[in-house]
């Protein structure tokens, strides 16, 4: 985690495309901008999705760098420690695919999302936590 005021997501890098960097003959200048990267040519988009992907944890940063500045280093080593062990937990029997825990301390508890209804299952989760144990018990 580095400390960062930032609200809004970095753009991604500028990179020079081959019409920025030829020279006078037409071809890529390696010793001016250095070696050719093909991945970066053939990039597309405008990097909007890039940003929204890094917008929670952008978010998440601000918060904890206000957070250490507000009420010391100890706040934020002690949340990331609670997520850290959270997350390693295992997921509760009747629904595998949630961390109800790890929700709570994201601040993501009051908020329904799309994998909170559906579970990544069409059939939804099954709520029978006697055959679940039994499976677990036989493997």
């Amino acid at each position: 985690m580095e400390p960062s005021y930032r609200i809004v997501p970095s753009s991604s890098p500028k990179s020079a495309s081959i019409k920025d960097t030829a020279n006078s003959l037409g071809l890529h200048d390696s010793l001016q901008y250095g070696p050719r990267s093909l991945a970066a040519e053939t990039k597309s988009g405008n990097g909007l999705k890039e940003r929204l992907e890094n917008w929670e944890a952008t978010q998440d940063n601000l918060k904890l760098t206000l957070e250490r500045n507000t009420f010391g280093m100890h706040v934020p080593l002690r949340k990331l420690m609670e997520r850290k062990i959270v997350s390693d937990r295992p997921h509760t029997l009747c629904a595998p695919q949630t961390n109800l825990h790890l929700d709570i301390l994201m601040g993501r508890d009051e908020s329904i999302d799309f994998p909170d209804v559906f579970l990544g299952r069409e059939a939804g989760p099954s709520f029978d936590i006697h055959n679940e144990i039994q499976k677990n018990a036989r493997s």
